[in-house]
């Protein structure tokens, strides 16, 4: 469970952060189809809907992608209606609708969604609360008896509440462990001030400690109602099927009188800088300014300044190219009532933000009094547009999509946000710059990498209530059992056209006709542990930081421009990719190949991207973020591995534009690239258009190696690495496993792993956060390469809880080696991967990149369907003797970030 603004754009990792694409993204389709002809509804259009007599409103959208659906119920009600003093009683109440209801206890909840694929989740923000489930289209039936009986029947006692407490303290305590979160609470506090948007929707310790299940109750009572919520329902379904057992399963609810919706009318912002100890690589700034709206007459308008001032032919991005910044972004969140909009810019360790500071404002107050560039106006519209259009290439962004429009735009569909971004002019964007923009109410943000320590936010209060294991099988009802008795039996999956080209490029070709659009996604595979010559540490990065800057016929500049002409997006290097309209494919395609063989590596551009990555990188080798994950590699990886290389401010300073371009020779070869093509296109079609845009494409030389060699085994080892940043531990159990990707019990060790650490079903979960209270999150996963494996357990929690926790980790890898799993949990394992594979490609992405991993791995195209046998075939004993064979649980090593674990 996670509490998610709207419209907040990810922006930070432990280093660094914005990556630059060349983008402008295509129009609607309708704007492409010939005169005369008729162009097909797309998702964004094509959907049926009903509103029950008690009054839950219902929507379906059909999408054929993957024989795939999934739900996503929508109530109506978030933080903003928390009861006064309590700010975290919708994300609370989100919890225990998972701690089981009338027809399914918290136990049979867990093990119906682990059969059913385990794609379930939901998430808190001030205005809605959203819990989605997603499964094999003909399980749709168990996804809607699911919700329709925590409409009115959680069970909500005081023992799962006092239980689920210490639970969400540490997903509290997670969260308030970033920088970030810290700075957006006090952002909330000073844009919303005296209003229900004045508390951060993830609630507080304090509250919680608060809190008890007679208010979670009235709450409920209050707000869970159908009249107050909507029901998505998108895949490759049936809709008049689907509203009938729609009818069936929610018809018979009651509705009920709804409280009044809160009000958010906050007084004019008044200016104040906010102070923030960072534990992040690099410094991050923020002018932040309070916008319109979802539902506001100006949401359009906004979001298409904000794409504006975003725009890389903008003059907030030009600060990059310019050497005054080393990232920039303009993110813009939209809640209901009121936006928040943020101008972001970063800055290396140690440096003065005052300057940069300044170049923001001034790019800003010129945009306020000057006014924006049409031609970026024009493309953002259609960049809004084209991002509806696009989302129809995935079953999750589909309903994403629809669900945002309906609930937070409280329009009908995301049709009629294009007639909205259609219907923007420049002059209205205009405007809303030269009143928004206004220096006397915004507020500015400084992030600053200190070493200092985190507040405190802990209650002084241990919440910790233990819970019994269950003690007898988990039992499911007759309707559940029955639709879920026999496991999915292994099918062949569809395979893509495959074609190699002289040069030896591989093309794979996957017609898809969900959308008017096209996707291409390019990878050379490369290792740069093995591939950057010695002393040369950084040269990959800088190398990819360069495609940027156009090719050497198209400048930076003039390469957006042309693709902006075409309404399509791309982006070169060692991953490369476009998205286009049909129509586009060709043209677009040779601009992307233009930039992907013949970049500029311009001297300019390279001296800027050098003198920023050689002011960054002291900053990342310092971060506890980089510590951290260097700490892993270093327990796994023996004295002398090429995994323990790394870049320095000395490495990056002798690379010279020479070494760019001889590295780009010997890595960027068409033998070790694979391109996926899928959309609205015939395999040949694709085949003549990659083959006249990468044909003339050579390779010189011997194909380099990047197969890591094998490791010995790793050894026990301990590392705290020290961050005061944070208040709660991020703790690492690690070690490697003999073998590679063709381990010859990789399949029972991932079935296994199904079990100990995959899902909310899993043991560690239920051991270490469902019984115990002492983590939020916990999970275990096993990662291969040709010829490495390694395991690891993760999880995190307070300092007082984490040398437990590892205790009751380690004590279930274990039991795993020395016991037979159960046969509930060997089928519950099996049926969850088995029923997950249809959705690990319902969407363009998932399908190209599960191509593109087994490319890397040099496996086969059919392995998904021999590891669906294999899995389908297994028994206990084999999951037992894998993990008996493979796994050392006296030799994982143990690597902390945060405080050193006290007990």
């Amino acid at each position: 469970m996670s509490v998610l603004p709207r419209f907040r754009k990810a922006l930070l990792a432990s280093s660094l952060l914005f990556t630059p694409v060349l983008s402008c993204v295509p129009a609607h389709a309708a704007d492409a189809a010939p005169p005369g002809k008729t162009i097909a509804k797309t998702a964004m259009e094509n959907a049926v809907r009903e509103t029950l007599p008690n009054g839950l409103q219902v929507v379906v959208v059909p999408d054929r992608l993957a024989p795939v659906v999934q739900t996503q119920i929508i109530y109506r009600v978030g933080s903003a209606s928390s009861p006064s003093g309590f700010p975290g009683t919708a994300h609370a109440l989100e919890h225990m609708m998972f701690n089981g209801s009338r027809a399914l206890d918290r136990d049979q909840l867990s093990t119906l969604s682990a059969r059913i694929g385990n794609v379930n989740n939901a998430f808190t923000n001030e205005d809605t609360t959203q819990f989605y489930f997603q499964a094999p289209s003909h399980n749709l039936d168990l996804l809607l008896r699911i919700e329709a009986d925590r409409m009115r029947n959680i069970t909500l006692s005081e023992q799962d509440w006092t239980h689920e407490r210490g639970a969400i303290e540490q997903e509290v305590a997670r969260d308030l462990s970033s920088p970030y979160e810290r700075f957006t609470i006090a952002l909330n506090r000073a844009l919303f001030a005296d209003t229900p948007y004045e508390h951060d929707a993830l609630g507080t310790r304090e509250s919680f400690d608060r809190t008890d299940s007679k208010l979670l109750r009235q709450f409920y009572d209050h707000w869970y109602r159908p009249n107050n919520a909507i029901l998505l329902i998108v895949g490759d379904v049936d809709p008049d099927a689907v509203l009938q057992q729609v009818r069936t399963r929610f018809g018979s609810i009651p509705s009920a009188p709804l409280p009044p919706r809160p009000v958010v009318d906050p007084a004019p912002a008044k200016p104040r800088t906010i102070a923030i100890d960072s534990d992040y690589a690099t410094g991050i700034l923020s002018i932040s300014f309070r916008m319109p709206g979802a539902r506001s007459a100006d949401f359009a308008a906004a979001q298409i300044l904000s794409d504006v001032l975003a725009s890389q032919r903008g003059a907030l991005f030009a600060l990059v190219p310019q050497g005054k910044a080393l990232a920039t972004e303009f993110s813009y969140n939209a809640k209901s009532q009121a936006g928040i909009g943020n101008a972001l810019a970063a800055f290396p360790k140690g440096q003065d933000p005052e300057a940069l500071l300044n170049e923001v404002r001034q790019v800003l107050a010129t945009i306020r009094s000057k006014g924006v560039p049409a031609e970026l106006v024009e493309a953002a519209k259609r960049a809004e547009i084209a991002g509806l259009e696009f989302d129809a290439n995935g079953i999750t962004a589909l309903t994403q999509s629809w669900a945002d429009a309906l609930a937070y735009n409280g329009v009908s569909s995301p049709s009629d946000l294009v007639k909205a971004y259609r219907a923007v002019t420049v002059e209205q964007v205009d405007a809303l710059a030269s009143r928004l923009l206004d220096p006397a109410h915004a507020i500015t943000g400084i992030l600053t990498p200190s070493g200092k320590k985190a507040p405190d936010i802990s209650s002084g209060k241990a919440s910790e209530s233990l819970l019994p294991p269950p003690d007898k099988a988990i039992t499911l009802p007759d309707w559940a059992r029955s639709a879920l008795a026999e496991l999915p039996t292994p099918t062949p999956l569809v395979q893509p056209t495959r074609f190699v080209l002289p040069n030896g490029l591989t093309l794979l070709v996957q017609p898809e006709h969900v959308s008017h659009t096209i996707r291409l996604y390019g990878t050379i595979r490369h290792n740069n542990d093995l591939q950057q010559p010695k002393g040369k540490e950084g040269v990959a990065g800088l190398t990819s930081g360069l495609f940027l800057f156009g090719s050497e016929t198209h400048d930076r500049l003039a390469l957006a421009a042309a693709l902006d002409s075409l309404a399509s997006e791309a982006s070169g290097g060692i991953s490369f990719s476009l998205g286009t309209l049909t129509a586009n494919f060709d043209k677009t395609l040779a601009l992307l190949a233009e930039n992907e063989l013949h970049p500029a590596f311009p001297e300019k551009a390279f001296s800027v991207l050098k003198q920023q990555a050689i002011a960054a990188q002291a900053g990342v080798l310092q971060s506890p973020g980089y510590r951290f994950q260097r700490a892993v590699t270093k327990a796994l990886s023996p004295a002398g591995d090429p995994t323990l290389r790394e870049t320095t401010p000395q490495s990056l300073s002798s690379i010279t534009r020479a070494d760019v371009q001889a590295y780009y020779k010997a890595v960027y070869r068409p033998d070790l690239t694979t391109i996926v093509v899928i959309g609205d296109i015939t395999p040949e079609r694709a085949r003549q258009a990659v083959l006249h845009a990468f044909g003339d494409w050579k390779a010189s030389g011997p194909r380099p190696a990047v197969t890591l060699p094998a490791r010995p085994p790793s050894r026990s080892s301990r590392a705290v690495i020290d961050d005061p940043g944070r208040v709660q531990d991020e703790v690492y159990l690690a070690e490697t496993v003999d073998s590679g990707v063709r381990n010859p019990d990789r399949y029972a060790l991932e079935l296994g792993n199904q079990i100990l650490g995959s899902g909310f079903s899993s043991r560690l979960l239920q051991d270490l956060r469902v019984r115990t209270g002492m983590v939020y999150t916990a999970g275990s996963d096993f990662a291969w390469s040709a010829n490495r494996g390694a395991f690891v357990i993760t999880y995190g929690s307070d300092p007082d809880k984490a040398l437990n926790a590892r205790h009751a980790a380690l004590r279930n890898l274990v039991t795993m080696q020395k016991t037979p799993v159960s046969d509930e949990e060997l089928v519950n394992a099996k049926a969850a991967i088995l029923r997950s594979m249809p959705m690990e490609r319902a969407s363009f992405g998932g399908i190209a990149g599960q191509y593109l991993s087994l490319v890397d791995l040099d496996l086969p195209l059919t392995e998904p369907y021999e590891r669906a046998k294999a899995v389908y075939a297994m028994t206990s004993a084999h999951v037992q003797n894998a993990f008996a064979k493979w796994l050392r649980p006296d030799e994982m090593a143990q690597i902390v970030r945060g405080p050193a674990p006290t007990k």
